[in-house]
């Protein structure tokens, strides 16, 4: 396995900061590898990194950060069995483009809106932390509509793309394919898919109902 350390830290990092027992699925292609992870609230994040990488394994993700921290390019112990979620398929079509600044703007006031709810309650009343957070991630946040579809982007998407540091402050990692301007999020959609592609990543969510939740020894969802 050879893979560009620095990009792949940056993703590990962020993703095991968000779940440390997360499990990360590799997906090499040529001269790029695919990585694949899921966040607690249901939401599939990628980015493609330069690289040589096995053509699918599961490994856990604070073992391949440690791995890829001291420079080695040993793949850790598969975990296959442990992913159980479908991959979006190929082909999605771009719905929409919305600036990163919008996507910040609406992450931030998110952030605003639970803060004030968990000191002050909704309408005078207490609520708990849970039953908030979940109310603002099923929240639609942007809502486009593209002929006789209507695609929605909940605050679930939006989360995913700030918290994982998809946005970026400069010009994207050469490894990515199809790059993303600086500036810019895309909408995209293909099925029941709904993703934003960021320049530093993509973030997708296919609703609960739709994920296989059942133990597979080989990949056969994606």
């Amino acid at each position: 396995m050879r893979i560009d350390t620095q990009d792949a830290a940056a993703f590990l990092a962020r993703l095991t900061r968000l779940d440390p027992g997360a499990v990360v699925r590799l997906k090499g292609a040529g001269e790029h590898v695919a990585l694949w992870a899921r966040l607690p609230w249901a939401v599939l994040v990628t980015r493609t990194v330069k690289g040589v990488g096995p053509d699918d394994a599961t490994v856990s993700a604070a073992d391949l950060l440690a791995e890829v921290d001291r420079g080695g390019g040993t793949l850790p112990g598969r975990r296959d069995q442990q992913w159980r979620w479908p991959l979006p398929p190929a082909g999605a079509r771009v719905v929409e483009t919305v600036p990163a600044a919008e996507v910040h703007r609406i992450a931030a006031a998110a952030a605003g809106t639970l803060r004030t709810a968990s000191t002050e309650g909704v309408g005078g009343r207490p609520v708990g932390q849970r039953a908030l957070r979940d109310a603002l991630l099923d929240h639609v946040a942007i809502l486009v509509t593209d002929g006789e579809s209507r695609v929605e982007v909940p605050q679930r998407l939006i989360q995913a793309v700030v918290r994982m540091g998809f946005l970026g402050r400069s010009a994207p990692p050469t490894g990515e394919v199809g790059p993303v301007q600086v500036g810019e999020v895309r909408i995209q959609a293909i099925g029941r898919w709904v993703g934003l592609a960021a320049p530093y990543g993509v973030a997708w969510l296919l609703p609960v109902s739709q994920f296989a939740v059942r133990p597979a020894v080989a990949h056969t969802n994606g």
